[in-house]
């Protein structure tokens, strides 16, 4: 937490911008936003372009204040261009995992920077596992426990369908930020590789359910 650095203010400029623009305009939100049977006839652009538009102003909020929580640490460690790579590259991930789960439903859609969000998150508890979190603002509990608990609460979100959330792009975007970030920062397996190895454990757990069909 802090400050808003310059990188930061332009990321959640661009998401106020086109959200905005997308609660306004239909036309350009249903283009832009993630549509299986859009992406498999052509439009490739929404795995990326979703991203930055959100359903509401409390979608919008959510996502853009936890952005401010955790900015400052991965710009610490990474600098800015870091920052962007994870960002991007985590809402990449985040939804092509969405994809590659819903690719056989044509009408499946999603909007939001949940992913790029949950990158960014994810990379500062790998920076930072020593961090505490406030589990609902008030329950203070170290990061790298609530990194695995939101993993395997995700996963279980996959299986069960839970409520209208996007929790593949979640976990996508989460995987994105963990492996950028340990491309960036090899130090990490030096200083924290205990923490590297509970965090991939959830990611391990995904793969033998998807490999198993139960997921």
């Amino acid at each position: 937490m802090g400050d808003l650095s310059l990188v930061t203010i332009i990321i959640i400029a661009v998401n106020v911008i086109i959200s905005f623009k997308g609660f306004k305009d239909r036309a350009f939100f249903e283009k832009y936003k993630f549509n299986v049977g859009d992406i498999k006839a052509g439009a490739k652009y929404q795995i990326f372009s979703s991203g930055f538009l959100h359903v509401d102003t409390s979608h919008l909020f959510v996502n853009m204040l936890t952005l401010y929580f955790f900015a400052n640490v991965v710009l610490s460690f990474l600098g800015s261009v870091g920052f962007i790579i994870v960002y991007l590259a985590s809402l990449i991930l985040g939804n092509l995992l969405s994809y590659f789960f819903h690719k056989d439903d044509l009408n499946y859609t999603a909007v939001g920077a949940s992913g790029a969000v949950m990158g960014i998150l994810y990379s500062a508890i790998l920076l930072r596992p020593d961090m505490m979190l406030g589990l609902f603002f008030i329950i203070p509990i170290p990061a790298y426990v609530f990194g695995i608990g939101y993993l395997l609460y995700t996963i279980y979100g996959m299986k069960k369908r839970l409520g209208n959330i996007g929790h593949d792009a979640h976990f996508g975007g989460a995987v994105g930020g963990f492996v950028i970030t340990m491309i960036l920062a090899p130090w990490i397996f030096e200083q924290h590789l205990l923490m590297v190895i509970l965090l991939a454990i959830p990611i391990l757990i995904l793969f033998v359910l998807q490999k198993a069909g139960k997921i």
